[in-house]
């Protein structure tokens, strides 16, 4: 791969550094070298209880309300514990199909109102839950999986040049390598996202038709709430063996399928003369440590 063609990389620098998501880190190593590797199932059983919390909560304030919404109208409470009722069924009804169509990996309902729709919004309140469990990365990697499954469903292609990668510059030198021997062999333009606000303005800019991102879970949660629904993106998580924002690495191999779901066809970068991929020389990123 080191022998093929290398992308052109967009780097923009600015004076914030991606992965204000780690804050409180306190500089102690991560669980498991910073691999929350989770079963898609741990996402829908946190989503379960997501839901039931948001639920039960909602049933008690109204429950407290009662004898005053009484004083408007004797029905009215009857009414709202209806309308409650209904919703929470739909709610269920629409949970049962997000699991039931990741498990027989088919579409069951329009992506308005899946992965680029509630799912989002989903995905963001059980990330809150389980971080209040200390649960938050390996929910986020689980949820980010059945998003992914859900997204690739729809079998969406995309030319050449309208494919946008976008990755941290946290990367480690090996692992950047090849990511960019992946994105110059499909030529695909890489993006260094220093934070998540020039990442959004880049794909204002540029206007893809989709995106492939990398990022930790916790800014890959994020992004996906803030980018999904308005454009298709699948997205791939990192292990950080050095810690956050530092020397991370990532699965290649999984990469290259999330951009071959894309792309209307694979280029292998070996021809030359008209038609070979035009390789701009690369800004590599700074390698610095994380923000404390």
């Amino acid at each position: 791969m080191a022998d093929g063609p290398r992308a052109q990389l967009i780097h923009i620098d600015v004076d914030r550094r991606l992965g204000h998501e780690w804050d409180e880190w306190d500089g102690r190593p991560l669980p498991n070298q910073g691999n929350y590797d989770s079963s898609p199932a741990l996402f829908f059983a946190w989503s379960a209880l997501t839901l039931a919390v948001g639920l039960t909560l909602i049933s008690l304030a109204l429950f407290l309300l009662t004898p005053r919404l009484r004083t408007i109208h004797s029905g009215l409470p009857s009414m709202i514990w209806s309308a409650l009722l209904v919703a929470g069924s739909l709610l269920w009804v629409w949970w049962g199909l997000l699991l039931l169509s990741h498990e027989i990996r088919r579409p069951l309902l329009p992506e308005g109102l899946a992965e680029r729709g509630p799912f989002l919004r989903l995905m963001r309140l059980t990330s809150r839950i389980a971080d209040r469990f200390g649960r938050r990365d390996w929910v986020e990697n689980a949820a980010v999986k059945v998003y992914n499954n859900l997204a690739v469903m729809r079998g969406r292609k995309v030319g050449e040049g309208e494919l946008l990668l976008l990755i941290p510059r946290c990367l480690s030198k090996v692992t950047l390598d090849g990511v960019l021997g992946i994105a110059g062999k499909y030529r695909v333009p890489v993006f260094v996202a220093t934070r998540g606000q020039l990442a959004r303005r880049v794909i204002r800019e540029r206007q893809p038709r989709a995106v492939v991102a990398v990022a930790c879970e916790r800014d890959m949660v994020s992004g996906l709430h803030d980018v999904a629904g308005k454009i298709p993106v699948l997205g791939l998580t990192m292990t950080l063996p050095a810690g956050p924002c530092k020397d991370a690495s990532l699965d290649l191999a999984q990469l290259e399928r999330w951009v071959q779901a894309y792309v209307v066809q694979a280029r292998t970068g070996e021809t030359s003369g008209v038609g070979s991929p035009r390789v701009h020389p690369s800004q590599r990123p700074h390698h610095q440590p994380p923000e404390e």
